[in-house]
């Protein structure tokens, strides 16, 4: 049995679930970071796979993924800084805690 494109295609199916799950259920900032991280590795499979299975020899796939590691790195570090920067002024990282933008 070989591992075909549908199996790294239910893989991403299955993380980038996990990752919506974890942006919707979760309140602690840190955890919606790292699901934001999920749903973006769930893209770079398919990005990969489908580079693989359809357009064969090209690179156009691993250019796209590692674009999406290069934001994804500068989505983390803004995200984790603008983090400290709230824990600073609440004393908490429970995104309920923040409604400065609400109103």
């Amino acid at each position: 049995m070989s591992i075909g494109i549908t199996h790294y295609l239910i893989l991403s199916t299955i993380l980038f679930s996990i990752g919506i799950y974890g942006v919707l259920a979760k309140r602690n900032a840190v955890a919606v970071l790292m699901s934001i991280e999920l749903i973006l590795n769930s893209v770079n499979i398919n990005f990969v796979a489908a580079n693989r299975f359809i357009a064969g020899d090209g690179i156009m796939g691993q250019l796209f993924s590692i674009f999406i590691i290069v934001v994804a790195a500068a989505e983390v570090a803004v995200g984790l800084a603008l983090v400290i920067a709230a824990v600073r002024q609440k004393k908490s990282v429970n995104l309920d805690d923040y409604n400065i933008l609400k109103w």
